[in-house]
């Protein structure tokens, strides 16, 4: 499959702040990492930092920065870098482009019920088949769909996410870490000839767990650039306040940017936002909200002026448990504003509510908002022949007709956008089509793509290479007593089965 379109943003982006205000938030940013510090739980990173003058507590495990370094640090990323799927499919991350990745879910749920389970190995490899058949699908990563699927050791979800990835898809992969599993995702990618966008999460408040730090080193020094991601609650792990939230959010990422410029510099960088506001209430985040959106629009504009690419992953989640006016609206706005503020990466397709449930109903209603918001952000052509001077001239007043114009067949698709799951008939069509209704469409739609699209499959030896380091990743898990002889026994089941792998 060729590399599919990118999303370019031909519009000025969306901007809150003024320049006083970006001062400000740069300034306070620099200030807390310079007095209060941020907290790593790895002692090679500590070391690390202490040989290049920051101020370091080995026994609080604390990171005070000093500004000049922290400038030199953003000034060393790039503007733009890429990463490889297997085959030909590339995603680049800067500028004025746009890509985007699914949105995971833990679970699966029932469209009657609306309750959710978890799913099995083949709904887990269909969903990735129709994620790689969509336009508006440009990556995708070890826990999309899904968070795993049935009788998998929690330890193994993420590999063999990476592997149902790979077997069904040519997209890139955007791959999680924790309890080693990045050495068999890098071992994966490089057995397939792939760059992977490795992750580091930040646990806020500004701390780095071991995990995190292990993962950064070990993804740079396989060449593979970073994806840094925090996701503080405001009120809860971060200010209550949009403006203070932005402060311990860009402060935690910038420190993470720090880590890597001192590892490798140069290396490429996407900084993410994934924050949300708090029910305080419940204690529980709220996801769709209008002040998640604001945080976003601020992150970019100030990424923007760094010159480094930013991700929103805050954009593809909504409260509502089903796939209802709720979950229409508070995803597409999100998404909206994410797009139009010049978002580089978004998390959007598949998820219902949180990061807990998933469908490939959402999936595929996902892929027209976003093909409707990124014919928005394309902007309008103006040239001679989109003016179309001539043929109002020559078509004159009634009974003039645009209808039976060349004009006309040559430019209706590229000036319009056509969904692929919307009701778009009369009232007389919709009746005689039993009244169907978008999730209608998406079924029907879905079950066409299962039927009829065949994803680039991996040869023999790409199968036999992925087989052996799922196979080394099953024995180490297993000889360090990760996976239980229970978890095992029902694993090995599943191995043993007609189905497995499922490509």
């Amino acid at each position: 499959m060729t590399n599919k379109k990118r999303i370019i943003r031909n519009l000025h982006p969306l901007e809150i702040l003024t320049d006083e205000q970006i001062e400000l938030i740069h300034k306070g940013t620099l200030e807390v990492l310079q007095n209060t510090g941020v907290r790593f739980e790895n002692k090679k990173a500590l070391k690390l930092f202490k040989e290049n003058d920051c101020e370091v507590d080995m026994e609080k495990k604390l990171v005070k920065f000093p500004p000049d370094l922290v400038e030199e640090s953003l000034k060393k990323c790039p503007s733009s870098f890429h990463i490889k799927g297997r085959s030909e499919q590339e995603v680049t991350f800067g500028g004025n482009t746009s890509c985007f990745l699914p949105f995971p879910g833990k679970d699966t749920i029932d469209l009657e019920t609306w309750e959710p389970r978890t799913p099995t190995r083949k709904e887990f490899y269909e969903a990735v088949k129709i994620m790689d058949s969509l336009d508006t699908v440009h990556y995708t990563g070890s826990y999309v769909p899904y968070f795993g699927f049935k009788n998998t050791p929690a330890v193994m979800h993420m590999l063999e996410g990476d592997a149902a990835n790979f077997r069904n898809s040519t997209l890139p992969l955007h791959c999680n870490y924790g309890n080693d599993c990045e050495i068999f995702a890098i071992d994966m990618a490089k057995a397939l000839g792939a760059i992977n966008l490795g992750v580091v999460g930040i646990s806020p408040p500004l701390t780095f767990q071991e995990d995190s730090c292990t993962s950064a080193f070990r993804n740079l020094e396989a060449g593979f650039p970073l994806y840094i991601q925090s996701g503080a609650t405001y009120g809860s792990t971060a200010p209550v306040t949009i403006a203070g939230a932005t402060i311990t959010n860009n402060a935690e990422l910038m420190a993470g940017v720090v880590l890597a410029q001192l590892v490798k510099p140069g290396a490429g960088i996407l900084v993410s936002d994934f924050g949300f506001i708090q029910n305080m209430r419940t204690g529980y985040p709220l996801f769709g909200r209008i002040e998640s959106s604001l945080h976003q629009i601020m992150f970019n504009q100030i990424w923007r002026r760094y010159k480094i690419p930013a991700g929103n992953h805050s954009t593809g989640v909504s409260n509502s448990k089903r796939i209802d006016y709720q979950c229409g609206y508070e995803k597409a706005i999100a998404c909206l504003l994410s797009l139009l503020s010049g978002a580089n990466e978004i998390g959007f397709h598949g998820c219902v509510y949180g990061e807990l449930s998933f469908h490939p109903a959402q999936l595929i209603l996902d892929d027209d908002v976003v093909g409707m918001i990124s014919r928005l952000i394309e902007g309008v052509e103006v040239s001679n022949e989109t003016l179309a001077i001539d043929i109002i001239n020559e078509v004159g007043p009634i009974p003039g007709t645009y209808l039976t114009e060349e004009h006309t067949r040559k430019w209706w698709k590229k000036a319009q956008f056509i969904p692929k799951s919307s009701d778009n008939l009369t009232y007389p069509e919709w009746m005689e089509a039993n009244k169907k209704d978008c999730i209608e469409y998406a079924k029907e739609r879905i079950s066409e793509i299962i039927k009829t699209y065949k994803p680039e499959s991996l040869s023999d030896k790409e199968e036999n290479a992925i087989e052996n380091i799922l196979e080394e990743a099953r024995k180490y898990y297993k000889k360090t007593g990760k996976i239980t002889e229970k978890e095992w026994a029902s694993y090995e089941k599943d191995l043993k089965s007609s189905d497995y792998p499922y490509a």
